[in-house]
């Protein structure tokens, strides 16, 4: 591409359903991170290793929520990544919360598949790898 040429638009990744996907995203953010913050702050001593893990879900949330809002092929390619990290991060830690409970003396964000958040850890990771291979393939078909 020249400096003459102009740069091809960006893919949106957050149109129709992607939209509600962003929300969500943006919902557990915020439940995430807030949970992990006032809980690392008032009793880190009690339960570290939950703590910690629903810190690290609010950080992947959150770069999954930026990734949608930026667009493009990059940021797709990034996004994927993140949902298929945040998938596994649900199925290791869901299950090691019930194999294991007494690693966990208090809940993560991603015990037991999610329960504690209507089992939204582990059926949005599925919706975004869905959206997001899907708009790509809209993306190819309309090259």
């Amino acid at each position: 591409m020249t400096a003459t040429e102009p740069k091809p638009a960006r893919t949106r990744l957050i149109g129709g359903p992607g939209m509600v996907l962003l929300w969500l995203y943006g919902v557990m953010v915020v439940g995430a991170v807030s949970r992990s913050a006032y809980q690392i702050a008032t009793d880190f001593g009690r339960a570290p290793l939950a703590y910690t893990l629903s810190a690290v879900a609010g950080v992947v949330y959150g770069f999954i929520t930026y990734s949608l809002v930026r667009g493009g092929e990059r940021a797709r390619r990034a996004a994927l990544v993140c949902c298929a990290a945040e998938l596994a991060g649900v199925l290791v830690v869901g299950t090691w919360t019930l194999v294991e409970p007494s690693a966990f003396p208090d809940a993560t964000v991603w015990s037991d598949y999610g329960m504690g958040y209507l089992f939204i850890p582990v059926l949005l990771p599925v919706s975004a790898l869905y959206w997001l291979r899907r708009a790509h393939r809209q993306e190819q078909h309309a090259a």
